[in-house]
């Protein structure tokens, strides 16, 4: 599969994310990662769909939303009516997984679903292959700027090994602690999909920190 960097907006310029959005674009990007909080699942408070339409008028990215959410079969319709491309759910706060899953599909957007770093693969036996994609949480939700979790690169390996053993296509996404080091590191795992906040944003030139990321994944 090809391999993607997601730059995540939680870490840029809110007060011109149109400006950030341009840097990103400049390097090439083809994906922006949305991080929506609700200060019930995770410890923080972020945007919701008003941010993504906005988004959605600024940019032609694939806007990959991850629902950090409880309860998020209740904003679904609202997220796709937003211009959500993807939009991931967690495991750890949906009841039926499947339905919701569907319920995605149904709108006619991308599904994913996300683990945090304590859920094992396992979880998910039964519904990789409805997904689209896979998101391993490779810091604890709620924050950008955290350390890697080193277990994460084993949680990728064994979702690379099932996808390729049962002849699945989902796409494999790593979010959290995401640098030079860590980027090499989910890509030999098998990783497709590259979550990065401070390492692309926070960067004394953003375009230039988005190429560098990009060519460390396809130099593989």
């Amino acid at each position: 599969m090809k391999k993607l960097l997601a730059p995540s907006i939680l870490s840029a310029d809110f007060s011109n994310l149109q400006q950030s959005v341009r840097a990103i674009e400049l390097a090439g990007c083809e994906w922006l990662h949305c991080d929506v909080m609700d200060g019930h699942f995770v410890p923080n408070i972020t945007f919701g769909p008003l941010v993504v339409a906005a988004l959605k008028r600024i940019t032609s990215l694939h806007l990959d939303v991850h629902l950090m959410i409880s309860e998020p079969d209740k904003y679904i319709r609202a997220f796709a009516d937003a211009g959500s491309d993807t939009i991931t759910v967690h495991q750890e706060t949906v009841n039926h997984l499947h339905r919701t899953i569907t319920s995605i599909k149904e709108t006619g957007r991308q599904a994913g679903v996300s683990i945090n770093p304590s859920t094992p693969v396992s979880t998910l036996e039964n519904i990789l292959e409805y997904v689209d994609l896979v998101l391993v949480m490779s810091v604890n939700p709620g924050f950008g700027g955290q350390k890697f979790i080193n277990t994460s690169l084993r949680k990728i390996a064994q979702l690379a090994e099932v996808r390729n053993r049962d002849g699945l296509n989902f796409q494999i996404e790593v979010d959290g602690g995401i640098d030079r080091d860590t980027i090499r590191q989910c890509s030999d795992a098998g990783c497709d999909v590259f979550v990065a906040g401070n390492a692309v944003f926070k960067a004394d030139n953003i375009t230039a920190s988005a190429i560098e990321l990009m060519n460390i994944i396809n130099q593989n």
